[in-house]
């Protein structure tokens, strides 16, 4: 299919991206092959694994769905600004307490329990698998996922009380 490139112009990471594309050139596609952001990771393919998950505009989205026309003036938070040079404590926790195994739905994961975290800081169990029903992962079971959140709490308000 050919389609005629349009110019999209959005935030990525904070940084402004102006690029000429088909207008349904996905998100993710844009991320990994154009602009070489491999921390969001493209699975499924069809907005059921989460593992492409990204914040758009503050919502998380699986940026498999999303078109390029979608991204106009928009902002777009991808992995690598949730940990920029260091790991993120959601990242820390998550290695402590073993919340992934082979890894690759863990961005999508991060990305999603970032977004819960900023505007949820003390989440149940319950809310936590609610915030990460979009997100797929075949091996923990989720055992570990919740035993990180667990951990960043209670860092983050031992951090709190200093």
């Amino acid at each position: 299919m050919d389609e005629t490139k349009r110019e999209v112009t959005f935030e990525l990471n904070g940084e402004k991206v102006d690029l000429l594309v088909p207008p349904t050139y996905r998100l993710v596609d844009i991320l990994r092959k154009d602009l070489n952001l491999t921390g969001t990771k493209m699975s499924c393919e069809i907005g059921r694994c989460g593992a492409c998950s990204v914040l758009i505009n503050g919502q998380v989205v699986n940026s498999c769905l999303v078109m390029a026309y979608q991204l106009q003036n928009a902002k777009v938070e991808t992995i690598e600004s949730i940990s920029k040079n260091s790991l993120h404590p959601i990242q820390q926790a998550f290695l402590e307490e073993g919340g992934l195994q082979c890894g690759y739905c863990t961005p999508g994961m991060i990305v999603a329990l970032y977004d819960l975290l900023e505007n949820n800081t003390d989440p149940t169990d319950e809310e936590v698998l609610e915030h990460l029903s979009g997100n797929l992962c075949r091996c923990t079971g989720y055992t570990g996922i919740l035993r990180a959140i667990r951990n960043y709490k209670v860092k983050m308000v031992k951090k709190s009380t200093i």
